[in-house]
């Protein structure tokens, strides 16, 4: 397939290339910030209608709601370089609402649209690995399977309603950011107690409690490791959807409202960039005790 994919990032990068490897010819726009692995791998075209206008289906992955609403409608967009019959497929992690008002102006156009936001981290996009999470129409998902097999291998059709798949996110963050909270208040507390949170950590990988969470981020909390494989900042974010959402729908999300005062408390403090199991920063604050290190 013609490929135009937007969003280059972290994420973005990988899962580009890993379409290109599967055979399937890439459009991307001009950025200054292309490395010459990309500018090699695809056609660059001079802006997102241009892209559009050479693709089949277009991809985007980028950071948040306003940032895909620019780019499908801003000047020079993919709206307008669109062609009939084009698939556009939001692989962002964004607002369900806006989602569903964004596709009924793209299908008005003559296209498809696919919300069909992703787990698993830069590890999962640098290993095709990524859990997938789609809405929209069944068909629409068929023609977009091979794609979704190049980059990942947990790949759910949620429901044929643009926004499912984005309400899937929603729910995936608030399970994962609690998680972080509870595996760091568990770290931190046996750490002040007297307990080598290695040991501590180790048992309850044993247990009902083990979880990849505590596998993967308890080991950086004990290891003071916090380069990002997904930013506290983009977390934010997507807790941020999550409240506002629940507000709209009338429903209490109380943990959820207390573990996003912990990552602002993170963020205020310059750690926006951080990992976002440094989450265990704003404990080890209150705790005035490190899980590990000092």
């Amino acid at each position: 397939m013609k490929i135009g994919f937007i969003g280059l990032g972290i994420m973005g990068r990988p899962m580009a290339l890993h379409l290109k490897q599967a055979g399937h010819d890439l459009f991307i726009p001009e950025r200054a910030s292309l490395t010459p692995e990309l500018r090699a791998a695809a056609s660059v075209l001079p802006d997102a209608a241009a892209v559009a206008g050479a693709a089949e289906v277009v991809i985007l992955m980028l950071p948040d709601t306003p940032d895909v609403e620019a780019v499908l409608f801003g000047a020079r967009g993919v709206a307008e370089g669109l062609n009939p019959g084009t698939l556009v497929i939001d692989m962002s992690s964004i607002s369900p609402t806006a989602t569903k008002d964004f596709a009924a102006r793209i299908r008005a156009l003559g296209c498809d649209y696919l919300d069909a936001p992703v787990s698993g981290g830069e590890v999962g996009a640098k290993n095709a690995s990524l859990t997938i999470m789609v809405g929209g129409p069944q068909a629409a998902f068929d023609r977009a399977t091979p794609l979704f097999q190049a980059m990942g291998k947990n790949i759910t059709l949620v429901g044929e309603e643009n926004g499912a798949g984005q309400t899937c996110k929603v729910a995936n963050q608030i399970v994962v950011a609690l998680t972080i909270e509870a595996v760091g208040e568990a770290l931190v507390f046996a750490s002040k107690a007297g307990a080598d949170p290695a040991k501590v950590r180790q048992a309850l990988m044993g247990g009902l409690a083990t979880s990849r969470i505590l596998e993967l981020h308890g080991e950086r909390m004990i290891k003071r490791s916090f380069d990002p494989g997904f930013r506290i900042a983009l977390h934010q974010k997507d807790l941020n959807l999550a409240l506002q959402s629940a507000k709209e729908l009338g429903v209490a999300l109380p943990n959820t409202a207390s573990t996003q005062a912990l990552f602002s408390a993170v963020v205020a403090n310059g750690g926006g960039g951080l990992d976002h199991s440094g989450l265990v920063q704003a404990l080890e604050l209150l705790a005035a005790h490190k899980v590990a290190g000092g």
